[in-house]
């Protein structure tokens, strides 16, 4: 009886100290660092659901097909041969024609023209049935030109005029599996120093395509990370007034991300723009440019201050077709 007893009590013992562990890790898990790290992983999963749904949407990255600079003079658009701008069928074998007169860069005007035999009758210009005349090609609101799943928009780049052409049923989107991101790390998700700039600088951003960008760089974002002090300079965008966009390249674009760059979009330093503060970097965030996805883009590439000489094995990996 009493060795029974011993074993009993010591069973009693024990259990209440697997209850007292269990209770422990319970107020773990339910502590405010474990549930704000459990919100912070939902939100990110709920951003990556975004994201690929962005870019897979009908007029998403994925169904840009193409990108065709436009002569001075008379450009056929359509699907037959004999146009020197060539849409993928079932497009109209005659769209429409775009001319381009004046001196570049500023002095030029766009327009569209109808075919022979007039437009197609489904057609539309900014969602109205299409008309001749002349295009915008303001890079915030250019005018759109619709037929069923085709997309095309004028955009002025550099010294040169393109229309841009998606379209909804291409391979890449039809096609399209996922995208590929590393896994979650909290140590990637840093508070830095925001340094601004008074006045904010004018940085050279290089493209893709050979030309330079002017954008305005409000300050910079200094962190340490692998025992190196480094500092990061964004850029803001025109309409996009409360964000912050980072152009960078890092270590891992040489192995497991898109060797060009990837870009991390922020908000405002807790201080504002003009005043010192601190600046939440979630390279958890990190994205690919639309280049990435389509030779037809033209994407800014980082410059020189913001080649990183560490590897951010963090955000999103090279995509894979």
């Amino acid at each position: 009886m009493k060795r029974w007893a011993g074993q009993c009590a010591l069973g009693i013992v024990v259990a209440a100290n697997l209850i007292s562990l269990l209770a422990a890790q319970s107020a773990v898990a339910q502590s405010p660092a474990a549930t704000g790290d459990a919100a912070w992983r939902q939100q990110l999963a709920e951003w990556r659901a975004q994201r690929e749904k962005d870019l897979a949407a009908p007029d998403g990255w994925l169904t840009l097909v193409g990108l065709e600079w436009l002569k001075s003079g008379v450009n056929t658009v359509g699907s037959g041969a004999d146009n020197q701008i060539h849409l993928p069928a079932p497009a109209p074998i005659h769209l429409g024609l775009l001319t381009v007169s004046g001196k570049p860069p500023m002095s030029q005007t766009i327009q569209l023209l109808a075919p022979g035999g007039g437009f197609p009758a489904d057609m539309k210009i900014d969602g109205a049935p299409a008309r001749e005349g002349p295009l915008s090609v303001d890079d915030q609101k250019p005018s759109t030109i619709t037929w069923n799943g085709l997309t095309m928009v004028v955009l002025h780049r550099g010294d040169r005029y393109a229309l841009r052409i998606k379209d909804a049923n291409s391979p890449t989107r039809t096609g399209f599996h996922g995208l590929n991101w590393y896994e979650l790390d909290p140590r990637y998700r840093i508070v830095a120093k925001w340094i601004p700039f008074t006045p904010p600088l004018i940085e050279k951003i290089p493209t893709v395509i050979g030309t330079t960008l002017d954008m305005p760089s409000p300050g910079a974002a200094e962190f340490a990370l692998g025992g190196k002090t480094l500092r990061l300079e964004p850029v803001t965008e025109e309409g996009e007034e409360s964000t912050l966009s980072f152009i960078l390249r890092d270590l891992t674009s040489q192995t497991t991300t898109y060797q060009s760059a990837r870009f991390l979009h922020t908000g405002l330093p807790s201080n504002g723009l003009d005043k010192p503060g601190t600046l939440t970097l979630d390279f958890n965030q990190l994205e690919n440019p639309p280049c990435a996805y389509t030779p037809y883009a033209t994407c800014p590439l980082p410059p020189e201050q913001n080649r990183l000489a560490v590897a951010l094995q963090a955000g999103e990996k090279r995509y894979s077709h």
